[in-house]
């Protein structure tokens, strides 16, 4: 570790907590229905979609009509992108002539994108058109992250409001945060890009000759524009195979920093929305913090183990940290630190092979996807995943001190801790359940391309990456099949919206609850005892994922290498 690389891991801190107000407020307005300066442009194109669409703004819905509105949308969005990517071979914008993507790669590929996982089991610029990856793929990048943080702004109502059955208006959400948060930063974040050296262009194949005299053809497209809200909306599907290690998708050193920032930017802002919408901002900052600790203590890990390199290699006296699988423009701080944000944010995104990291190293992307993608998390699913969790740890803390449970003003009830157990346990039984199957049928065993610990562990982090809506992979596993191509598919679906639907239930349920203001027996839940029974109860919680796979995955392998022996 270097004293450069812990510069430039507080300095990435630093700068998230100084945009975290701003941000927050932005969002808030959005929240409350205010104008903001960009309705001046926008606003006739807002009520025009209206419009258009038959919808009434002002009309809102209760939370059974909001989640089944919701759902219909994504189905028929991810329905539409099947099609688009079944007849890719004869629909326009294709200069490579690509062909279409066989049923089940197509199935997983639609259910990817709709849930926000972006997991790709396919080489992007060798397998999808330009009009592919904008129609098909970037909307979602578009409209999935849209959905996420209306249903966040779902769930704050239900905290907010006091003995109302509605907790808003799914169609007026997702619009205004498309075109008052998402457009509007992607068109700079794009032209930035296009400023640092990322291709936008609708050819396909561009022929050069190399300093050695030879031809090489260069597979360009709209990249610029699918990787602006491909890092902001936490998306994360490359439109090249190798992601953000593509010097055509990340070039520098400041695209690659702007590029993590993106990713945590509306993460750190809706936990201020949140503080300001139930009425006490230090409310958000308490969550900041347990969520800042818990990723602080991740890069730690991955930034030491990363640094201190392979023991085998030291074994045969060969020193230096571990720069296998790690670009050499952004070495290996930028890259643990990369690491850890994609995995934290449920972005999937990567500069750096995750297989390629120590055995420990690589454990810390795969502990926080199983924490349930909350350290910081995706737009909108991080805070209301993060809320589960402390709706759990207000329901401990009662139990404790002999009271019913509150938080933030609303008692916390049996039905709600039943419902966020429900949403809480979708991942340890999908991803250990599918694991297990994965590592006993041929079908399964047949992915993996390492033997022992390490292929266990690509079979756990694919499916760890899949329920948990994050995308990125241990490379090593050969995922497009058919076998992994559906049961993947399922696994994202049921990781999305298995939860989701809970969620917006207990919204619904807190929205029509009386506030209950504090009192002296009331447990407080902004000071430093709440922050650490968050983190305590997220990491105990986590185990449940984790420690069950702990000794034939990350540890196991671990100990094979200091050994001396490959795995």
């Amino acid at each position: 570790m270097t004293f450069q690389g812990w510069i430039l891991i507080l300095g990435f801190v630093a700068i998230l907590l100084a945009l975290t107000k701003p941000v927050g407020a932005w969002l808030f307005a959005l929240y409350e229905g205010r104008r903001t300066p960009l309705h001046i442009v926008l606003g006739p194109v807002e009520r025009g979609f209206y419009t258009l669409a038959g919808i009434d703004p002002n009309a809102e819905q209760g939370w059974r009509r909001y989640a089944l509105h919701m759902l219909f949308f994504n189905v028929a969005l991810m329905a539409f992108t099947y099609a688009v990517l079944r007849l890719q071979g004869v629909l326009p914008g294709n200069p490579q002539g690509l062909a279409g993507l066989s049923p089940n790669l197509a199935f997983n590929t639609a259910i990817s994108f709709t849930t926000n996982t972006n997991w790709q089991s396919y080489g992007g610029e060798s397998t999808m058109s330009n009009l592919s990856q904008m129609l098909g793929l970037t909307i979602h990048n578009f409209l999935s992250a849209a959905t996420g943080i209306a249903l966040a702004f779902a769930l704050f109502r239900g905290f907010a409001r006091r003995e109302s059955r509605a907790i808003g208006n799914f169609w007026a959400d997702m619009t205004r945060v498309t075109l008052y948060v998402l457009l509007p930063i992607s068109i700079v974040y794009a032209l930035f890009l296009i400023a640092s050296g990322v291709p936008q262009t609708m050819a396909g194949v561009v022929d050069v000759q190399t300093l050695e005299g030879a031809k090489q053809s260069l597979l360009l497209g709209p990249v610029a524009s699918q990787e602006a809200i491909k890092m902001l909306g936490t998306n994360g599907g490359g439109f090249f195979n190798a992601n953000s290690a593509h010097p055509f998708e990340n070039p520098t050193a400041l695209t690659n920093l702007v590029q993590m920032l993106s990713i945590f930017l509306i993460g750190f802002g809706l936990t201020w929305t949140f503080g300001k919408a139930v009425g006490n901002t230090r409310q958000g900052w308490a969550i900041l913090s347990a969520m800042v600790i818990l990723f602080l203590a991740g890069v730690t890990v991955t930034y030491w183990q990363e640094a201190a390199g392979n023991p085998v290699l030291q074994h045969l006296g060969v020193a230096g940290g571990n720069m296998e699988g790690k670009e050499v423009r952004f070495g290996i701080a930028a890259s643990a630190l990369f690491s850890v944000v994609t995995t934290a944010a449920s972005c999937g995104a990567v500069n750096s092979m995750h297989d390629s990291f120590t055995a420990l190293g690589g454990m810390i992307p795969l502990f926080n996807m199983q924490l349930g993608e909350v350290v910081i998390g995706g737009v909108g699913a991080g805070i209301y995943g993060f809320l589960l969790f402390a709706i759990l740890a207000v329901f401990v803390a009662g139990l404790m001190v002999g009271r019913t449970p509150e938080y933030v003003g609303k008692k916390i009830e049996s039905r709600e801790v039943k419902l966020a157990v429900l949403a809480i346990a979708v991942l340890p039984l999908m991803i250990l359940g599918l694991t297990a199957l994965s590592s006993v049928l041929q079908q399964g065993l047949a992915g993996p391309l390492n033997k022992g610990p390490h292929g266990f562990s690509e079979i756990l982090y694919a499916f760890t990456s899949a329920v948990a809506n994050n995308g990125s992979a241990f490379a090593g596993l050969t995922a497009n099949t058919p076998y992994y191509n559906g049961l993947l598919g399922v696994a994202m679906w049921v990781g999305r919206f298995f939860i989701i639907v809970p969620m917006l239930a207990i919204a619904g349920s807190l929205a029509a609850k009386k506030y209950t203001p504090e009192s002296a027996g009331s447990f407080p839940t902004t000071g430093g005892l709440w922050v650490g029974l968050l983190v305590g109860i997220i990491l105990i919680l986590g185990g449940l994922t984790f420690l069950p796979g702990l000794a034939l995955g990350p540890i196991a392998d671990h100990l094979a290498m200091i050994s001396g022996t490959l795995s």
